[in-house]
């Protein structure tokens, strides 16, 4: 039951049991407000799910109507922050789900006129959801990341040749630099190549996502940015794997991310008729 002015914000699917239920009960989500379980059905008496399909249930929560609405969100979307506010807790309530159920994310804002329309985008969704909560399940998502370092890239110092002239130094510079660069790139390519084949022998799902660039990775060159789906009881050799792998490439920083919610692994949300669709 939706309180007066809000709209129904959605986080996840996933299957609703008792324990679940109790944990989130100590939650909350976005302003504060309680998280709640919002299954297929709204009779209260339907406690004892009979099936999988019957189980699923939205993670949700109301938020205020004047900040999600369509005019709003279009004003939000260029309040950072209060974007890293609103996705840091989307982000929260989702791990907190995770660490206690399969779990299967759904985009950042997300509403719904209320829990009547959220609840037929579920019912629409079933079945996919479903299969997909299937998949995902004992499962979670491990990043991996390549950076080349600044000093990698740089030529090793040289004393200068005593007849050089002040062009041809610099032109000597910046053969030295290339060649140094072109190294470090072969690393990197041989480093990926290793860390798929570890990733082949652990991982049942991967995705490629386009490398970092600007703030997030400072000085540093980001080249590889994947995802995967790692089986929850190969994780620890997955990692130890990359780890070991990393110290062969001493010119490159390998950064093993997670364990996250299966983010990367997760269908495009539906797109719900009555609210706005966040910009790309």
């Amino acid at each position: 039951m939706n309180t007066p002015g809000s709209l129904t914000y959605v986080y996840a699917v996933t299957h609703r049991t008792g324990p679940l239920g109790d944990a989130l009960a100590g939650l909350h989500g976005i302003g504060q407000a309680p998280l709640r379980l919002l299954p297929l059905t709204a009779d209260p008496t339907d406690s004892a799910p009979s099936t999988s399909l019957a189980s699923l249930a939205f993670v949700a929560s109301d938020v205020p109507e004047q900040d999600f609405n369509e005019t709003a969100l279009k004003n939000h979307f260029e309040d950072l922050d209060w974007l890293e506010y609103v996705a840091r807790t989307h982000h929260d309530v989702v791990q907190a789900v995770a660490a206690r159920a399969p779990v299967l994310p759904l985009r950042m804002a997300t509403v719904y006129q209320d829990d009547h329309r959220a609840r037929l985008a579920l019912s629409a969704q079933q079945g996919v959801f479903g299969q997909r909560l299937d998949q995902l399940r004992a499962h979670t998502e491990y990043g991996v990341k390549i950076y080349l370092t600044p000093e990698a890239t740089q030529p090793p110092p040289e004393a200068p040749a005593p007849a050089a002239s002040p062009g041809k130094a610099y032109l000597q510079a910046r053969r030295a630099q290339r060649h140094s660069r072109d190294a470090v790139y072969q690393q990197a390519e041989q480093a990926a190549e290793t860390i798929e084949a570890i990733a082949s022998r652990h991982a049942t799902q991967r995705v490629r996502h386009a490398p970092q660039r600007g703030e997030l990775t400072g000085p540093q060159e980001n080249v590889v940015n994947d995802a995967y789906l790692i089986p929850d009881d190969q994780a620890g050799q997955f990692q130890a794997a990359i780890a070991d792998a990393a110290q062969r490439f001493p010119d490159l920083r390998i950064e093993v991310t997670g364990p996250w919610a299966p983010y990367s692994f997760a269908m495009t949300a539906p797109g719900p008729t009555d609210a706005p669709e966040p910009p790309p």
